[in-house]
């Protein structure tokens, strides 16, 4: 999405979506304030629109914490499972781009970047899997450090046998049941 921002009647909707999931999930952001969050998101016309598609791609970002250092806030995706607009991808342009044929729509990193979002890291999944249980059908491509990358291979994490897994596949690889789940500082 080339905008850099949404219309005023999605900005609202998002923000009472956002407000709603915020007030039914307070487990996930013991000691935040709405009341602070949303003046902070209403100055951050680039940041609602990373929300926005967040949310019409399936991940139904919530707030998961505070940087105090920064002072920003931190959203996950929080769907149940990987977002479903998200799926089948491979890992990044470089994957998609070496493959011959039945190449995906696009890979998780093009589209993040898109989004306005980055990839989750291991630790980042594996604290979302503190806050709830995600991913118990699906798995996540994560961040994927140079060292795994540059002998082809990508990670990925899912939820299985109530214990947080993380894996290895080929970056050129993709599932139907495997998208990402990404993080966004507000």
């Amino acid at each position: 999405m080339d905008q850099t921002s949404i219309r005023s009647e999605q900005t609202e909707e998002l923000l009472q979506t956002l407000k709603t999931r915020f007030e039914k999930n307070r487990y996930r952001h013991t000691g935040l304030d709405w009341g602070k969050i949303e003046p902070r998101l209403r100055g951050k016309p680039e940041k609602l629109r990373s929300l926005f598609e967040m949310e019409r791609t399936g991940g139904e970002p919530d707030v998961t914490g505070y940087d105090a250092v920064t002072g920003e806030y931190l959203f996950f995706d929080c769907s149940p499972e990987s977002p479903t607009a998200r799926r089948s991808l491979c890992y990044d342009r470089e994957a998609l781009d070496s493959r011959k044929e039945n190449k995906p729509a696009t890979s998780a990193e093009d589209m993040a970047e898109e989004i306005g979002i980055s990839l989750l890291t291991e630790e980042q999944y594996r604290y979302l899997q503190t806050l709830g249980e995600f991913d118990l059908k699906t798995s996540s491509w994560i961040f994927t450090p140079l060292g795994v990358r540059s002998h082809g291979g990508a990670l990925f994490c899912d939820r299985r046998y109530d214990h947080v897994f993380t894996y290895h596949n080929g970056a050129d690889s993709y599932y139907a049941a495997r998208g990402f789940r990404g993080a966004l500082r507000v």
